[in-house]
């Protein structure tokens, strides 16, 4: 109660978020501090029981509303500790951390230029760099950033929908041919999320069986194209992916584009993990094609280590998302105002209200340059081949996939003693289902590192080892690996 805008409550103010600003300092301090845990974890019901979390009638002192945050960064997960490996995007960026605090303070919503008008203007800037690095001539287009990849990826079904049936938007679903959508066994489930929502449904996402590495095969596209067209479905729209979740695989994408030509169909991108390779002259060929994309999934808060969340949807016909999304709000988007409406970019959002996602990106690359940012990519790479090239004839560790990963994805099984030289069979399989989740949790319980496991398929239980971190050192995979050994020896 004694804050601003309270009368004289500058200096408790400013002492308060002082106070505030020293927990979070100490916090990412020790975020890269090795000898700190990555988590502290507490089962859900510890965590609840050991303190109170209720909301009261009466307010609490500022006392206690720091012990509160302190509290909450306590068991918080260190996802910027150069030994997290758990999710896709990891690291903690200081100039990305500085620009979110900024965009807080601002506190502004991202619908117009009248209210957001120099983040509008680097919202713009900043699509169109991304353009011009898909390869999309003079950075043409259009796009938005959007609350996650998941949300991105809806939004191309949206588009692609419109641009082949604009009376969609009034009439609905039951105005047009019953629509269908291809995309890979080992896509991420957003595309079948999306066509869901959109009223398209699960069963019209067609998934096309993969090579051994994790890629679409065009030939079987081309055949299930043929096949749906034959059952008198409409095929809409192929999302093809740059980066899948588990394997890291890039599929074809000259191919697919080739077939998306021949049959008309609207060609999506889904590089939400691994669009960041734009940015890396060594690694930037395994997106060749992508400039044939109708549109493209990028997700900055993975592979390059924006602050969540930061993911951009971008669009290469101009004029597009706006005529799909608008709704014309008399009360938000008026047209006699006395500035470019073009710079009003919230009618062509699904969203009314929109956070800025753009500011900590557009800071970061003004901080690094694309080659900083370039820098930081290829020694994730280089960390997850260092990681393979150890582990590949390690006693104790088989590979899913043969052959060098071609993202930072290392996916592999580790074979405990007692396992190693057992014959192949449904004892055997059902044995090593089990491993990592018990190291995982054994991990999570000493609070050393944490990664990712996973079945896929036919495949039980293996690892997914991803690199996203830019504090990550040879140090800390020579760690991973004698963790996961010292964990599962007796297994």
């Amino acid at each position: 109660p004694d804050l601003l805008p309270t009368c004289n409550g500058e200096i408790t103010t400013m002492s308060f978020l002082q106070d505030v600003v020293d927990i979070l300092l100490q916090y990412v301090v020790k975020s890269f501090d090795r000898s700190t845990k990555v988590i502290d974890f507490h089962y859900p019901n510890e965590l609840l029981q050991e303190y109170n979390w209720e909301l009261a009638d009466q307010p609490q002192t500022l006392e206690e509303i720091l012990l509160n945050c302190r509290t909450t960064l306590k068991y918080a997960i260190k996802t910027g500790h150069p030994r997290y490996f758990n999710q896709l995007s990891t690291g903690l960026d200081m100039v990305g951390l500085a620009a979110d605090w900024l965009t807080s303070a601002a506190n502004t919503n991202m619908f117009t230029y009248e209210i957001a008008p120099v983040f509008v203007l680097l919202e713009y800037v900043t699509l169109r760099k991304m353009r011009e690095m898909i390869g999309w001539p003079g950075g043409c287009g259009d796009g938005i950033f959007s609350p996650g990849g998941a949300i991105s990826n809806m939004y191309a079904m949206l588009i692609a929908r419109f641009k082949m049936f604009p009376e969609v938007k009034e009439k609905g679903m039951a105005a047009i041919p019953r629509l269908v959508a291809f995309t890979s066994e080992h896509s991420h489930f957003s595309v079948k999320k999306g066509a869901a929502a959109l009223g398209i449904g699960t069963d019209s996402v067609i998934l096309i069986r993969c090579d051994e590495r994790g890629k679409m095969i065009p030939s079987d596209l081309e055949r299930r194209i043929v096949e749906a067209k034959q059952k008198g479905f409409v095929p809409f729209l192929v999302s093809a992916t740059a980066g899948t979740t588990v394997y890291g695989a890039f599929d074809p994408l000259i191919a697919i584009a080739d077939i998306c030509k021949k049959y008309k169909i609207w060609m999506h991108v889904d590089g939400a993990w691994g669009g960041g390779l734009l940015m890396s002259r060594k690694h930037k060929w395994k997106l060749n094609g992508i400039e044939r994309a109708n549109s493209v999934t990028w997700n900055p808060h993975k592979m390059m280590g924006v602050p969540l969340q930061c993911s951009a949807l971008l669009v290469r016909e101009e004029g597009l998302m706006q005529s799909c999304n608008q709704m014309h709000a008399s009360y938000l988007f008026q047209q006699d105002k006395h500035y470019d409406l073009s710079y009003d970019t919230g009618d062509k959002a699904l969203q009314c209200g929109r956070h800025v996602d753009v500011f900590k990106l557009w800071l970061m690359w003004r901080a690094k340059g694309t080659t900083g940012f370039e820098a930081q990519i290829d020694k994730c790479l280089e960390l997850a081949e260092y990681l393979y090239n150890k582990i590949k004839n390690r006693e104790g560790y088989e590979m899913v996939f043969d052959g060098k990963p071609q993202h930072t994805n290392v996916c592999f099984w580790y074979i405990p003693p007692s396992l190693r030289g057992v014959e192949d069979s449904e004892e055997r399989t059902s044995r090593l289902m089990k491993v990592a989740p018990v190291i995982k949790a054994r991990m999570m319980e000493y609070g050393t590192t944490m990664v990712s496991y996973q079945p896929l398929g036919d495949k039980v239980n293996f690892f997914r080892m991803v690199i996203s971190n830019p504090a990550a050192t040879h140090q800390d995979i020579d760690f991973l690996i004698d963790e996961i050994e010292r964990l599962g020896q007796d297994l």
